[in-house]
């Protein structure tokens, strides 16, 4: 019934592939990639520090927010001008973007090498958005923890298909030189992506008058600002704080407590991160009465401490660490289990190279070790006598061994340099470190499964003081500042959950 071979149609063949391939890629991109798309433009960035200063000559040096010479000269003047639309194909609400349910802010957009003095929401598509850009929608001006870079946190806000809004900015140049990095815009859409377009239009006349128009208006406002005393942070309090306890949480700490003193210069922090029992143990004898001393958990204190009062932080992230020669990308429960158990010896039982198994431990009281073994092993490990992982580095092994580490730096020192190690460390120092992670029943650690469970390796970081602290005190309003406030952006930035943004708070409370 059909031609010779030679008679098939080709061309007709070649021109379906032609319709087929665009149409596919156009389904790919915009139904299954793309339905759901957050699309951001920079329409509109230019300096205006000229225009300023023709119509108030001298006038921008002599603007400070403070008298007392603190505040840098108002200069290198620019205006942005960023437009926000749902680019997809379908609608998108609050619970689209993947800042978790209980938080407020589910975008920011960054400025590198500039800050924000002023900002305007503008050009609505739909009036009935502004109910959700309002003062109480969460949106804030602030710099990262670099103090360089200039961000507007801007609140899940639910767009129909094809609307917009704009956020207009006016910012100051913080270092650097030149032609200004663009602006960015970051977050995350479930099922879908953020993504810059094109503008493909030019900046009309009028919206550059406006533009200069609210400058000016901005310019005059810093002008009556300066006139009035610039009052303290309500957070802010003078002293010393000295925080001790778990080596894991360190960095989280020291950062938050960076930040803290970079907004309320009175503040002084000390730190001895030796470990969690033996941060509870100086607390226990040192902090009756005093006020400037915290230590901080990697889980509940236990009944040695009575006088202890717990204040939960954040849902902490943990992970396996291996020594990069052992080449085992995930490991069962069970496995680690039976690793630690003692019951696998060899790597080759688990699909690695012919390795003797080398278990590295934190030393007994260590709040690392507890959530170790209280989430994987399910109880204690058998009784091991103590070996310093310093005595078998470089030593050829025939077997099985282990060693015992003080705090999570030596931990992930010799998980790295002992061959056929293993290990634990809080998640975000152990990929800092280069160091070689494992997925858990196929799991790779991540702050979102283990919110859902499906990643087991979590605990829960606690603030412990002796006693109710004094309402003044600079360890109450620290403590104030990482549950309640900026602070939770560092916790955010180390890979951890604020306990106050989990879908069930409770899971914070120390017998969960």
């Amino acid at each position: 019934m059909g031609g010779p071979l030679g008679e098939f149609p080709v061309e007709i063949v070649l021109a379906v592939i032609g319709i087929a391939v665009p149409i596919g890629a156009f389904l790919y991109e915009f139904v299954l990639v793309g339905r759901k798309r957050l699309g951001y433009r920079v329409q509109m960035d230019t300096p205006v520090t000229g225009e300023v200063a023709s119509v108030f000559p001298g006038v921008l040096p002599q603007l400070r927010p403070s008298l007392d010479g603190a505040s840098p000269d108002l200069k290198d003047l620019s205006v942005v001008l960023v437009r926000i639309e749902n680019s997809g194909a379908t609608d998108i609400d609050t619970h689209d973007y993947k800042a978790p349910d209980p938080a407020r802010i589910g975008l920011h957009l960054r400025f590198p090498q500039r800050l924000v003095i002023g900002m305007a929401v503008t050009e609505l598509s739909d009036p009935g958005l502004a109910d959700n850009l309002d003062r109480d929608s969460g949106i804030a001006v602030r710099e990262d923890m670099a103090g360089h870079i200039g961000v507007i946190d801007l609140p899940k806000v639910p767009l129909d298909r094809g609307e917009h809004y704009k956020i207009l900015a006016i910012l100051q140049r913080s270092e650097g030189t030149g032609e200004y990095p663009v602006p960015v815009l970051t977050g995350g859409i479930k099922g879908g992506r953020i993504q810059e377009t094109r503008s493909r239009t030019g900046i009309p006349r009028m919206m550059l008058g406006l533009t200069i128009f609210l400058v000016l208006v901005i310019i005059v406002q810093l002008i009556v600002n300066a006139l009035e005393p610039t009052p303290t942070p309500l957070e802010c309090a003078e002293g010393k704080l000295t925080v001790v306890g778990s080596s894991a949480f360190a960095p989280v700490v020291r950062a938050a407590a960076e930040q803290y003193g970079k907004r309320c210069t009175g503040a002084q922090f000390a730190f001895a991160f030796e470990g969690t029992e033996r941060g509870l143990d100086r607390l226990a004898e040192e902090g009756k009465g005093n006020a400037g001393l915290l230590a901080i958990s990697d889980g509940p204190k236990g009944s040695g401490y009575p006088a202890l009062v717990h204040r939960p932080l954040a849902l902490s992230l943990f992970s396996m660490i291996v020594n990069k020669g052992v080449g085992v990308p995930s490991l069962t429960e069970g496995q680690i289990r039976d690793l630690y158990q003692g019951r696998i010896g060899n790597w080759r039982e688990v699909g690695g190279p012919d390795l003797p198994v080398v278990l590295v431990n934190r030393i007994a009281g260590s709040g690392s070790r507890n959530t170790f073994e209280r989430r994987l092993l399910g109880g204690s490990q058998p009784d091991r006598p103590h070996v310093s992982c310093i005595a078998i580095k470089g030593t050829v092994l025939s077997a099985a061994t282990h060693c015992e580490v003080q705090v999570t730096k030596d931990m992930q020192k010799a998980v790295g340099e002992i061959p056929g190690a293993i290990g634990y460390s809080e998640y975000s120092e152990a990929v800092a470190a280069e160091l070689a992670t494992v997925a858990i029943n196929g799991v790779t650690a991540g702050r979102d499964a283990a919110i859902a469970r499906t990643y087991p390796f979590w605990g829960v970081e606690y603030a412990y003081s002796h006693g109710e602290l004094p309402g003044d005190s600079l360890a109450a309003a620290f403590l104030h500042y990482l549950v309640d406030q900026a602070g939770k952006d560092v916790l955010r930035a180390h890979g951890n959950a604020p306990c106050g943004e989990l879908p069930d708070p409770a899971r914070c409370l120390p017998d969960s």
